[in-house]
């Protein structure tokens, strides 16, 4: 299959920003924090940019090795050119022709179902069956299975 640039310009736009949110996220990161670590490094920018360029907007090249440094990946990685983090070095097949979590996701919509399974997002039988409205009771042994209401009544 060939691609031509800009299908290629594209995907590699996609794979940064699901590399920049992906790595954030594993670190356990804010956006506010990266930003202080990327103005520590003398990136100055700010919580709307970092989002922006999470979401594929005003991606600047220019700004990919500060960003690396912040997320402690390599460039190579965020290119999506290695699986590893730390890997300056390409792999022998480039991330970019690897499957992505949409592809992957795809992919899992196509297996054969397991009897019973219920879907990640699908709402169980109980949730959309009128005869099974109610919710499940809780298991037993567990301590105030239901949160309290967040303002209870002021007591008298």
């Amino acid at each position: 299959m060939v691609m031509n640039s800009a299908d290629v310009g594209a995907r590699r736009r996609l794979i940064v920003m699901q590399r920049l949110r992906e790595r954030r996220r594993r670190l356990g990161l804010t956006q506010k924090q990266v930003v202080s670590r990327l103005g520590r490094l003398g990136v100055l920018t700010t919580n709307k940019a970092l989002s922006s360029l999470e979401h594929g907007a005003g991606l600047d090249v220019a700004k990919l090795p500060e960003l690396a440094h912040a997320l402690e990946c390599t460039v190579t990685y965020l290119l999506g050119m290695t699986s590893d983090p730390r890997s300056w070095a390409p792999d022998t097949t480039p991330a970019s022709q690897q499957q992505g979590p949409r592809d992957q996701a795809a992919a899992a919509a196509n297996r054969p179902r397991v009897p019973g399974a219920v879907p990640a997002g699908a709402r169980p039988d109980w949730a959309r069956r009128p005869d099974l409205a109610r919710r499940p009771a809780a298991a037993p042994g567990l301590v105030n299975a239901h949160p309290p209401a967040r303002n209870p009544p002021p007591s008298a």
